[in-house]
């Protein structure tokens, strides 16, 4: 994930309350430890990762944030250079990995503490992304102007909530197939919102019956699902040839 591409998302959370505790930023990483001499402790858990916290100031967000540098050494001798932004103070990370830790712990046990953390995420985060990605093309969707990447981010941000609504909406009766529920954002929309049909309408102009491709996989096992939900709309929904 590049800093480039997504600092505005940070901004944007930060200016309206939010809290992203981390986010790891990989191209322009050596512009953040290039400012003047990098002081690097090694990490007794790794061989061979180093971190420190970068020395430039964080102009660019709406809250105060740390910025802790990593770097590991790759296949080619050179150093691979990442950095965590987190909105946490060291007292609340020592409190999340390190209980029984001096609030005045030494500098060396503060930086690792950040890591450390870091390294207890699980990949639900990374899961979503990626899911968005695929399913969204919300990597297609990239704006030079700052105002139009944060319309785009909030516009990816309703559809991903739509689909996990309408997910939620279909697996909520007791006539949905159960393997639904385990549907991610990818098939939702590949699977499920590409299932071809046609509406009917009466001579009021109402919507009065929606048709569902016979032959779509998973047409027939949605029908019942569906025809829960539609009933309070007053909408028929029956299986046709389209």
């Amino acid at each position: 994930m590049s800093l480039g591409k997504t600092a505005s998302h940070l901004v944007y959370s930060f200016a309206n309350g939010g809290s992203v505790p981390w986010f790891a930023a990989d191209r322009d990483s050596v512009r953040y430890t290039s400012g003047g001499e990098q002081e690097w402790v090694d990490d007794p858990q790794r061989e061979g990762r180093q971190v420190g916290w970068v020395s430039l100031p964080a102009t660019e967000y709406a809250r105060p944030v740390r910025r802790l540098a990593l770097r590991c050494r790759k296949a080619n001798e050179q150093w691979g250079i990442g950095v965590l932004i987190s909105t946490l103070s060291p007292g609340e990370v020592l409190a999340l990995t390190q209980p029984t830790a001096r609030p005045d712990a030494d500098a060396a046990t503060m930086r690792l503490s950040y890591v450390y953390l870091y390294d207890q995420r699980g990949g639900g985060v990374e899961t979503s992304f990626k899911g968005d990605h695929q399913g969204l093309g919300s990597t297609k969707r990239s704006k030079k102007r700052f105002e139009a990447q944060q319309m785009v981010m909030l516009l990816g941000t309703l559809a991903h909530h739509v689909v996990i609504w309408a997910r939620r909406w279909l697996t909520q009766t007791a006539a949905a197939p159960t393997k639904l529920r385990h549907y991610g954002i990818l098939r939702m929309v590949r699977d499920v919102f590409h299932i071809s049909g046609f509406l009917v309408f009466d001579t009021c102009g109402r919507l009065s019956q929606i048709v569902l491709n016979q032959a779509a996989p998973l047409a027939p096992r949605l029908v019942d699902a569906l025809r829960e939900l539609l009933v309070p709309a007053h909408v028929a929904l029956n299986l046709g040839q389209t």
